[in-house]
C-alpha cells in the first residue's frame, strides 16, 4: 500500500467515530477525498458525499458506514464510577479491563473498565460473563460531584486501542468495522481521478452514519441522493482461526481477497459484473451466500425508492467487534481497484433491470 494511503487509513481508524458522534472521523474522510472530487456535500446528520463526473449517468453510489461501535455514559454513582449503555453491538466480555476514552465536550477523559481480580472470587465458577449494565468505568474521581465536573450523561466512550501493523500485510486495530469501507470508497475515487479515465457514470462516494444501530444513515442518503445503483463496502467474518465452525459460517480467509455476497439484496447482474471484472483484472475474490439479510447497509439501500440495484463487497475481518480486529492490507487494496473497474465499465444510461421478457 502506498504511504499516503496507509497514513490515511491509520488516521481514519485512530480517529474516534462512535455511533451518533461521527463528525471527527467524517472530517478526516472529507479532507482526504476533496482533492479527488468535483464536489462534496453533507446532510443534516453528517452523511457525506464526494462526487466525480457530476451529471453522468447512471448515478453510482459507493457507500460505507463511518460509525464504530462504542459505549455511552448513562449513570454516575455516588463514588464517581460511570455506568454505560451500548452504541451498537458491543460485547461486554471483551470490554472488561480495557482502557477507554470518554469524549466530553471539554476534551477527552481517560478511564478504565474495572475488573474484579480472581483472588477476590471464591472459585472459578463465580466469574460469569458480565452484562452491559454491570460494566463500570473508573476515571479516578473521588465522588459523583468530581466525576460530573469532567464527564456528562450521554458522552460517548471508545476503547483506547490504536492501529498497528501486526506482521507483514496483517494489521490490527479496534473498529476496522467500518472505516475500511470509507477508506475503500475514497480510494476508489482517487484511482478514478488519477487514472484520467473518461467516465460515463456519475460516481458518488458516500460515508454514511449510524449503521451499527439500525442502518439509519444509509436509509437517509439513499433516499435523498437517488442513485441508480449502489455498491456497499463493509467487513465480513474471516473464519480462518480456531473454534469457528465452517459448516455453519463458511470458509473466508485473510489474504484471499474481498468477498462478494450472493442472494437476497445483492442484484445478480451487479454481482455477475463484479465477478467478470475481477477475473479480467486478476483481482482475487471470495464468495459468500446469505439467507434473509446481509446485516449491512445493503439491506436498507436495495429497497429504497422502489428498489435500487445493489451489491455488497466485504473485507474479511478476524475477531470482529473486538479491540483486536485483524485484516489483510492486500485484501483491502483490492476493493477500491474492483470498485474503480466497475465504475469504468458502466455505459451511459445503463440500467440493471431484471432480464424478463
Amino acid at each position: 500500500m502506498r504511504d499516503a494511503s496507509l497514513q490515511f487509513l491509520q488516521q481514519l481508524v485512530n480517529t474516534p467515530s462512535p455511533v451518533g458522534h461521527e463528525l471527527r472521523g467524517l472530517q478526516v474522510w472529507l479532507d482526504y477525498v476533496r482533492p479527488y472530487a468535483e464536489e462534496t456535500f453533507w446532510d443534516a446528520y453528517g452523511n457525506c458525499v464526494a462526487v466525480l463526473n457530476k451529471g453522468g449517468s447512471p448515478r453510482l453510489m459507493l457507500a460505507a458506514h463511518a460509525d464504530e461501535i462504542a459505549l455511552t455514559v448513562h449513570y454516575i454513582d455516588d463514588q464517581g464510577y460511570l455506568y454505560v449503555r451500548r452504541l451498537g453491538g458491543v460485547d461486554p466480555v471483551v470490554s472488561v479491563a480495557q482502557r477507554v476514552v470518554v469524549h466530553n465536550r471539554r476534551g477527552p477523559v481517560k478511564g478504565v473498565i474495572g475488573s474484579v481480580p480472581p483472588h477476590l472470587l471464591k472459585d472459578e465458577g463465580d466469574r460469569k460473563p458480565p452484562k452491559i449494565h454491570e460494566l463500570f468505568i473508573d476515571i479516578g474521581a473521588a465522588n459523583r460531584r468530581e466525576a460530573e465536573r469532567r464527564v456528562s450523561i450521554g458522552d460517548p466512550v471508545t476503547l483506547e486501542d490504536q492501529f498497528e501493523l501486526l506482521h507483514g500485510q496483517l494489521a490490527v486495530a479496534r473498529a476496522f468495522d467500518n472505516r475500511i469501507g470509507t477508506f475503500a470508497v475514497a480510494e476508489a475515487l482517487r484511482l478514478l481521478r488519477e487514472s484520467g479515465a473518461r467516465l460515463q457514470a456519475e460516481v458518488c462516494a458516500v460515508a454514511n452514519v449510524q449503521e451499527e444501530v439500525g442502518l439509519f444513515g444509509a436509509r437517509q442518503i439513499a433516499y435523498s441522493l437517488q442513485p441508480d445503483l449502489a455498491i456497499v463496502v463493509d467487513v465480513t467474518h474471516a473464519t480462518d482461526y480456531p473454534l469457528i465452525n465452517k459448516t455453519k459460517h463458511g470458509d473466508v480467509r485473510l489474504g484471499k481477497g474481498p468477498t462478494l455476497t450472493h442472494g437476497g439484496c445483492n442484484h445478480p447482474l451487479l454481482v455477475q459484473r463484479l465477478e467478470t471484472l475481477a477475473r479480467k483484472a486478476r483481482i482475487p475474490i471470495q464468495h459468500e451466500a446469505m439467507s434473509n439479510t446481509s446485516g449491512t447497509d445493503t439491506d436498507a439501500i436495495f429497497w429504497t425508492r422502489g428498489g435500487i440495484p445493489s451489491a455488497l463487497v466485504s473485507l474479511p475481518n478476524r475477531y470482529m467487534h473486538s479491540p483486536v480486529e485483524v485484516i489483510h492490507l492486500g485484501d483491502l487494496e483490492a476493493i477500491p481497484r474492483l470498485l474503480a473497474e466497475f465504475a469504468r465499465s458502466l455505459k451511459r444510461g445503463e440500467s440493471f433491470r431484471a432480464p424478463l421478457q
